[in-house]
């Protein structure tokens, strides 16, 4: 549906910041922060509301597979309030001429937006004679720069320069961009983390001590301090810190006063990808600013980094899960972890896997959390797939006559279509509730605090819904789709005669993921612990290419 300015006749905006690292380099004056003051200024003058800001900091205007862009393109079909998308200049929407050119003169005129480009006088409601010729310039600058910024990057790089965003930690001198200084709020941090591992602390342990002090992670770091909260990357940041993040930390050579450059580099100048450069060809400069930590911590906490996990997965008694990474609980979404007892001397009989988030130290509990003998599920698992590869070839023809059947089934795309709808109405609703919290936040009629909070419990609550609704929209097959999905499937199948023993290279095989339910008893039936009261138990798996196939199991407990 088109939108129409003469129904809403108040200017709506979304504002898209974009700077890439050559950008950065070249010493442009279009930082995104500078960029979101230009912008706020205009609207500002304009009597234009903002509703919400969608950035893409660190990425080329070469292709438009930007995580920024793209959310912004998404937010647009369901948000019919906005009527206008603002940028500071056309190298800002992008600086492939083809793909800029679309998006200026032809999507958003088509989609009832009013496109603007302040500092190029570009506006799509108006005739913009020299619009081609600012896209090709655009086009051939990306080209030209490209080719000259490698020439320069390698120099700096050999000069031990650093080029680009300060890592957690560090700050840039105001003096010289391409030299670190300590930062006062965050190298205290990495100290923190390099002094707990040394001394034994697991990765875990310590993202869990940081989450606990109210230590913002990375991301919400440069969100709140930095970029703003209205920053695209805002959806991505999360409030606790995770062991990942902690063992990159431990890892990088820079909190020892090193540079490190030239690790990857692009395939190509309108390409995101990038491609891993061999080791002996990296660029290596010593001493090149303070260091954070010395080498004895350095050392000491690598030797410890990942050393418990080492250590305790080659003790014999070890249950070792072939389910890690697949096996979630259908309840909560958390990782289903190996639990339970050694009784009499048993310890396969009592081997579980139980939601991460049932124990009472979790962070964020889960009330009707899965838990499944191992051995029922290595066994149901098994069985299903023995089954899936002894069909006949007339079975499986079957099969995928009816999955091409449903695909066609107006009654299952209409049920889709419905909850899409109700979907994208609510995302709408929370982005316009979202605008009004700002809008009473700059006015002072809402502490920030406050805003901040409400802010973030409708972003959890938008990407919940925006997920679901990815994953009805990737459900929707043709017929034709179906049959090539099944046929994939079903060539898998064909490698194996039968499955004796379940191993992790199988279930990479076939399975995506597999969520457990919670087992269910009869109505009305006390359960306790070792009863052998009977229960049902759902198992969802989810098979490459061709999706979910429920399996119900029925045990005593």
């Amino acid at each position: 549906m088109k939108r129409s300015n003469a129904v809403n006749p108040v200017s709506i905006a979304y504002i898209y910041l974009r700077l890439s690292n050559e950008d950065e380099r070249q010493g442009e004056s279009g930082s995104i922060i500078n960029q979101r003051k230009i912008l706020e200024d205009y609207c500002k003058k304009s009597s234009i509301i903002i509703a919400r800001e969608f950035a893409d900091d660190d990425y080329s205007g070469g292709n438009f597979n930007r995580p920024g862009f793209q959310a912004m393109i998404k937010a647009l079909k369901t948000d019919r309030r906005v009527n206008m998308v603002i940028t500071k200049d056309l190298s800002r929407l992008g600086r492939d001429m083809s793909e800029s050119s679309y998006y200026a003169e032809r999507y958003f005129p088509e989609q009832g937006i009013r496109y603007v480009a302040v500092y190029d006088n570009f506006d799509s409601e108006q005739e913009n004679f020299l619009a081609p010729f600012q896209f090709a310039i655009n086009d051939v600058y990306l080209r030209d720069s490209s080719k000259k910024i490698k020439t320069a990057l390698h120099t700096m790089m050999d000069r031990g320069e650093y080029c680009f965003r300060a890592p957690y930690g560090y700050k840039k001198d105001p003096e010289d961009n391409h030299h670190l200084l300590p930062c006062e709020e965050t190298a205290p941090v990495v100290q923190r983390i390099f002094q707990m591992a040394a001394q034994g602390y697991s990765t875990w342990a310590i993202a869990e001590a940081l989450t606990e002090d109210g230590v913002y992670p990375p991301l919400k770091y440069r969100v709140y301090e930095l970029e703003g909260i209205r920053s695209g990357n805002a959806e991505m940041m999360s409030d606790g810190w995770n062991n990942t993040t902690v063992k990159r930390i431990l890892k990088n050579p820079v909190y020892l006063g090193h540079t490190v450059l030239g690790k990857s580099k692009k395939v190509s100048p309108k390409s995101e990808v990038k491609r891993q450069v061999p080791q002996e060809e990296w660029r290596v400069t010593l001493n090149t600013h303070e260091p954070l930590v010395n080498e004895e911590i350095f050392r000491r906490a690598a030797r410890f980094l990942g050393k418990r996990r080492q250590d305790y997965e080659k003790l014999e008694h070890v249950r070792k899960s072939i389910f890690g990474g697949i096996a979630y609980c259908a309840c909560c979404g958390a990782a289903l972890c190996s639990s339970g007892t050694v009784y009499n001397g048993e310890r396969e009989k009592y081997w579980y896997l139980t939601c991460q988030n049932i124990p009472k130290r979790s962070k964020r509990p889960c009330a009707n959390g899965a838990r499944i003998k191992y051995e029922v599920l290595r066994q149901a698992v098994c069985q299903e797939l023995n089954e899936l590869i002894h069909l006949s070839d007339e079975e499986k023809r079957e099969i995928t006559l009816e999955a091409m059947r449903l695909a066609g089934d107006e009654g299952s795309r209409q049920a889709r279509a419905r909850r899409i709808a109700e979907a994208e109405q609510r995302v709408s609703a929370i982005d316009g509730m979202t605008m009004k919290i700002y809008e009473d936040m700059y006015a002072g009629r809402l502490p920030e605090e406050n805003g901040r909070r409400l802010v973030e419990k409708y972003q959890r609550e938008s990407k919940v819904l925006s997920d679901e609704i990815a994953a009805l929209k990737k459900s929707e097959q043709s017929e034709a789709e179906a049959k090539t999905a099944y046929d994939e499937f079903f060539a898998l199948t064909e490698r194996y005669t039968h499955i004796e023993e379940l191993t992790p290279e199988i279930l990479e095989t076939f399975i995506e993921r597999i969520e457990v339910e919670p087992k269910v008893y009869p109505p009305g039936v006390k359960v306790y612990a070792r009863s052998k009261v009977p229960y049902e138990q759902t198992i969802h798996i989810y098979y490459k290419f061709i999706g979910e196939r429920p399996e119900t199991i029925s045990k005593t407990g």
